[in-house]
């Protein structure tokens, strides 16, 4: 008698532990306002309500509340997409003080800035990949209003990258190249100036950044500028209006990261651990962006048509069982 009350405790004991594992209570997830981010935040609370069994509320979100509003009120539980540069000291303290934890990277090679050329330029020379393959070939990339000069297009004005675009004008030498600097106007202007080189299957250099719809919809190569990245010169004198001797760097990659609050992480230890795993390249969410864009389709129906159509990919951030459950709801 005692021996069958020892093994009936522990099934208990047992099916008690299961349950626990298998078990989510409720999270909350912002839905920043852009479209990657939403996106995310809607293929998270897919995964975590069909395959943990969460309770999932999305509520909206920008950087710099929602970041504020996790260190200081423990909510939401999570912020799928957090470009940590804007409040990098902030967050940092956020996890020092066990408040926060960086979970994993939502953009595995971090947000991309760069000077691009079509694609079907590079496929044409190998060489204008290059900053000094470009250099040689000005009437390549023709001015709109000078057949004589060469256009690089920067960022609209006010934009922190129009300075950095400027002073990198000026540290490779691209005046005495015969290149003319265009400022588009608008982000609208910068995209369609793209938009307009590639259906005409023209010349087209300039500044742009992943993740974007409109790298997913046209094939862009980033120019090599030879110069790897100097991150110290990029941050103190680059980007800065008064940077007096500027030399050539790429852009250093911007960290793009999961964050969850401490107590979450703490609380729902199967469900953190997915979003240590959860993570996109740029190429794909270009991609995605450009599906969301031509289809008009919100965070919910891009989530739904990522997982039905890249199981390859979410997979791997999941174990079996909650795979087999995330399949099975899909069916």
């Amino acid at each position: 008698m005692h021996k069958q009350t020892f093994v009936a405790g522990a099934m208990v004991l047992l099916s008690s532990a299961s349950f626990a594992a298998d078990s989510c209570g409720q999270v909350t997830i912002a839905d920043m306002n852009w479209n990657s981010a939403s996106l995310m935040a809607n293929i998270d609370k897919y995964i975590l309500e069909e395959g943990y069994g969460c309770e999932i509320e999305l509520i909206p979100g920008d950087t710099m509340p929602t970041g504020a509003s996790m260190i200081e009120k423990g909510e939401p539980d999570v912020a799928p997409e957090m470009w940590s540069n804007a409040m990098r000291d902030a967050l940092q303290k956020g996890v020092d003080d066990k408040r926060l934890r960086f979970a994993g990277s939502s953009l595995s090679d971090g947000g991309e800035e760069g000077f691009w050329v079509p694609k079907y330029l590079v496929e044409m020379d190998s060489s204008l990949a290059t900053i000094d393959g470009i250099l040689k070939n000005p009437q390549l990339f023709k001015h709109p209003e000078d057949d004589s000069l060469g256009a690089l297009y920067s960022c609209p004005a006010g934009w922190n990258c129009q300075i950095s675009t400027q002073n990198l004008y000026v540290a490779l030498g691209m005046e005495e190249a015969g290149f003319d600097i265009i400022d588009p106007g608008s982000s609208a202007g910068l995209s369609g100036s793209i938009a307009r080189a590639y259906e005409r299957g023209q010349g087209w250099l300039g500044y742009y950044w992943a993740p974007t719809a409109v790298l997913g919809k046209y094939e862009m190569v980033k120019v090599d500028f030879g110069s790897g990245i100097d991150e110290e010169h990029f941050t103190t004198c680059l980007t800065q209006e008064d940077c007096l001797d500027p030399r050539p760097s790429m852009w250093p990659p911007a960290p793009v990261k999961t964050m969850t609050t401490e107590s979450f992480a703490t609380r729902e230890p199967a469900a953190y651990d997915y979003f240590t795993k959860r993570s996109f390249t740029n190429n794909k969410m270009n991609v995605l962006l450009a599906w969301m864009e031509f289809n008009q389709a919100d965070g919910e129906i891009a989530a739904e048509y990522f997982l039905k159509n890249n199981e390859e990919m979410w997979t791997n951030w999941v174990s079996a069982d909650v795979a087999a459950k995330i399949k099975a709801s899909l069916n």
